[in-house]
């Protein structure tokens, strides 16, 4: 657990220890949102035995950094935080965490879906799937960028 608003890492984190210190001691708090992604076991019709994810450090935490950025500029927000994992992940395995702080439910939940689209499209992360089939490199899917448009950014990936 860290102070810092976007850590990168290959260890699992616990939801609860990270949005206890996201709210510590600020009596402002009023709503917290979070989201968790999981690692499945099916995608695009095949079955996936693990997933590995790659990235660039410094480059990464940047982009992540400039997208919680954002969130401030676009909602009342108190605080977020990301966490990202890396390295060889299972079914069942935690990906990643978004967690915003916020005086009203309304604007915590709408930087967390901010947060989330963006990260779907606009952070430098790799994906690599194990299938029956061998290993594929997950793209980027045109409901990713549909979602983030709808925030008024445009970047097709897909």
């Amino acid at each position: 657990m860290s102070d810092a608003r976007v850590s990168i890492q290959t260890a699992d984190f616990d939801l609860g220890q990270e949005v206890a210190a996201l709210r510590a001691g600020d009596k402002r708090v009023g709503a917290v949102c979070s989201f968790v992604g999981t690692v499945r076991d099916r995608n695009d019709g095949s079955t996936v035995a693990s997933m590995e994810l790659e990235h660039y450090p410094g480059m990464t935490e940047k982009a992540i950094e400039a997208m919680i950025d954002q969130a401030h500029q676009r909602f009342d927000i108190l605080g977020a935080r990301v966490i990202h994992r890396v390295g060889l992940l299972q079914p069942l395995d935690q990906i990643m965490m978004v967690a915003v702080v916020s005086a009203h439910r309304g604007q915590s939940f709408e930087a967390c879906e901010f947060l989330m689209d963006y990260l779907k499209t606009q952070a430098p992360f790799w994906k690599k799937e194990q299938t029956p089939e061998g290993a594929r490199w997950v793209d980027a899917r045109v409901s990713d960028d549909a979602a983030l448009a709808r925030w008024g950014i445009t970047a097709p990936n897909a």
